[in-house]
């Protein structure tokens, strides 16, 4: 079979595209780290429960921050309107054709609001674990979430989301012996490709976890505040 070889303007272009997105990238995480704003960016496949997770996880953060979510979807505002039964400030990003959010598209979506009312940014990118990988959104963490219904090996077979993530979640846990979920199996998997990341098991429908991920977060923003200056 002979080899595609890709055209070097079609190369130079997403060269340049990728540049572009960490200039900015890198501004927007000055901005951010000025406002004291902490930026999570949460990156999976469809139908692994982000939306579900993060649902939750402001409305029990919101109670002693002030909390906000971006959301990245092709089509719908569905789930951006879910979050917001959170009481978060939340808003769509509708991306049409493109798989997954960029810095410019967050930069333009948060030019109303003021940085300096919020703790806790999340964004919720659009389903998907290869595009994400190569777009920087200025975060101060990249959590890639799995759900126990994806299998063991999904680690191995998407290594550049995990492998530029600093947190992994498992979700749905509460299904795991209903599913047949081997732990050690995935726990293998997602150290072969990252040794050592950080990996938190949780449910939304049973609560497990998410208490114990917040208050990591909450550990992990003070460490960025005392760390940045920021007030």
């Amino acid at each position: 079979m002979q080899e595609m070889v890709l055209n070097p303007r079609i190369v130079e272009i997403r060269q340049n595209v990728l540049k572009k997105n960490d200039l900015l990238a890198r501004e927007m995480r000055k901005r951010f780290q000025k406002a004291g704003v902490y930026v999570v960016n949460l990156v999976s496949s469809p139908g692994a429960g982000k939306t579900t997770l993060l649902t939750e996880v402001l409305t029990r953060l919101g109670k002693r921050y002030n909390v906000a979510a971006l959301v990245g979807d092709l089509a719908t505002e569905n789930d951006a309107d879910r979050l917001r039964q959170s009481g978060a400030k939340v808003r769509q990003i509708t991306t049409g054709t493109v798989c997954h959010l960029e810095a410019e598209m967050i930069e333009r979506t948060l030019k109303e609001w003021d940085l300096e009312k919020i703790d806790f940014l999340f964004i919720e990118n659009v389903g998907n674990l290869v595009c994400p990988a190569s777009y920087d959104l200025g975060e101060n963490q990249r959590v890639v979430l799995f759900s126990v219904t994806e299998g063991e090996d999904k680690p191995v077979k998407y290594p550049t989301i995990v492998n530029s993530a600093d947190t992994a979640i498992i979700t749905k846990i509460d299904l795991a012996e209903a599913v047949g979920f081997h732990r050690h199996r995935f726990y293998e998997a997602l150290n072969e490709v990252r040794p050592g990341i950080r990996i938190h098991e949780v449910s939304a429908r049973t609560g497990e976890g998410i208490d114990e991920w917040i208050s990591r977060l909450e550990a992990d923003k003070s460490a960025f505040v005392h760390a940045s200056g920021s007030l």
